[in-house]
């Protein structure tokens, strides 16, 4: 019986031994880990989001199109692959990081899912807590709300005339300086990861000067263009706000006109203004630009400088449904002026009213149905009198991964 608890006290301290020898042996695997450096390929974050759409449900007027919005509106359009993007980013160490996102269903006239790339940047800081940063490389232009708001978060599913046209593909070759607090950090951080339609982080201020040709394309004269932005979101009353004004100011050459302009260089500067109320569970979006551009004028059948001015107003809120989130949203938009990227600098003048609903089904699956009403005039030297009426359904379906 004594025999017995020694062996067993002999037992229980051989387990005991044997349990600090191998916390020791773990300790020590981790921090001979700790010691070995990432590599590059390791700190590569990969994401990712496809839009799927059909546009011709209850459609009353074939002709009616945008060339700037959703190339499958109207006649000949069918069932389209508007994005399929892939996003390639990551930390390489405490002062740069890199950004790039090719589309892998862009469109050059009939023919469709061509590679192109979106953006494709690296950010410097000059500070461990990126409060300082300059952005290099063809990224996003810091001038508008929804301009910079990803086509995965946005609710209205083309971005609103009076806004965009001045930044056609809302992306340039760029180099930005941007400044954010870290408390402005974190809030717009917060905008984004807890699925309030935020736009990212572009900063608090910005300024910085860019190409001026859109995406993807070379500089055609010696002028750069320069921005600048200021934003500042706050919190009041559990309400979130952000209020912003941005302005842009360069010279643009024209690349697709019918007859040749007598001077091809054209002033082209915009102001523009923006308030934002997070929905929580209301939630506004309003937005104005005033500004002057190229546009074509069909009395004189030529093109000129002229007054370019439109905004949009969307009202939106949040429902939380069991397991699923529900955005039901009304877009109205005001746009007349040119449009200095397409055919003479189209001249237009354009009202249109959206009704629509977000349906997040899951992080993966998102569903969006949208009811257009709009009022279109679009005309150019092969077009001088075209005004297109109509209503159409909008259906998108879009898979993030």
């Amino acid at each position: 019986m004594i025999l017995s608890k020694k062996v067993v006290k002999a037992s229980a301290l051989i387990l005991v031994l044997f349990g600090v020898f191998q916390e020791n042996i773990t300790a020590q695997d981790s921090l001979q880990q700790s010691k070995i450096p990432t590599k590059w390929f390791e700190k590569i974050n990969l994401r990712g989001y496809t839009q799927v759409r059909f546009n011709r449900l209850l459609e009353t007027n074939s002709d009616l199109k945008c060339e700037q919005c959703d190339r499958s509106i109207g006649d000949g359009g069918g069932i389209f692959i508007r994005r399929s993007r892939l996003i390639f980013s990551g930390k390489l160490n405490e002062k740069v990081s890199f950004y790039i996102q090719p589309d892998l269903a862009s469109s050059i006239g009939s023919v469709t899912h061509l590679l192109q790339l979106r953006d494709a940047y690296f950010d410097i800081s000059f500070d461990k807590r990126n409060k300082y940063r300059i952005r290099i490389g063809q990224s996003k232009i810091p001038f508008g709300f929804e301009n910079m708001q990803s086509s995965s978060n946005r609710l209205a599913l083309d971005r609103a005339d009076g806004i965009n046209a001045h930044l056609p593909n809302e992306r340039d070759l760029a180099a930005i300086f941007y400044y954010t607090p870290q408390r402005i950090t974190s809030l717009l951080d917060r905008l984004v990861n807890n699925g309030l339609k935020g736009s990212g982080n572009y900063g608090m201020l910005a300024f910085g000067v860019y190409n001026g040709e859109t995406a993807n394309k070379v500089s055609r004269n010696n002028n750069l263009y320069l921005v600048g932005r200021l934003t500042y979101p706050l919190e009041y009353r559990g309400q979130i706000l952000e209020m912003s004004v941005q302005g842009i100011k360069g010279k643009y050459t024209l690349d697709a006109f019918t007859t040749k302009p007598g001077n091809n260089l054209f002033d082209d500067q915009h102001l523009a203004g923006s308030f934002i109320l997070y929905p929580q569970p209301f939630g506004i979006q309003l937005e104005y630009s005033v500004g002057e551009s190229p546009k074509f004028n069909k009395s004189t059948n030529s093109i000129a400088v002229s007054p370019s001015n439109g905004g949009y107003c969307l009202l939106n809120y949040q429902l939380e449904l069991r397991h699923y989130k529900l955005f039901p949203f009304i877009k109205y938009q005001l746009f007349e002026g040119g449009k200095k990227a397409e055919l003479d600098a189209r001249s237009y003048k354009v009202k249109e009213l959206e009704i629509g609903a977000e349906w997040q089904i899951n992080r993966a699956l998102e569903l969006t149905v949208q009811y257009t009403m709009s009022n279109r005039r679009f005309e150019d030297a092969q077009r001088p009198d075209n005004l297109q009426v109509g209503n159409f359904l909008r259906l998108q379906a879009q898979v993030n991964y």
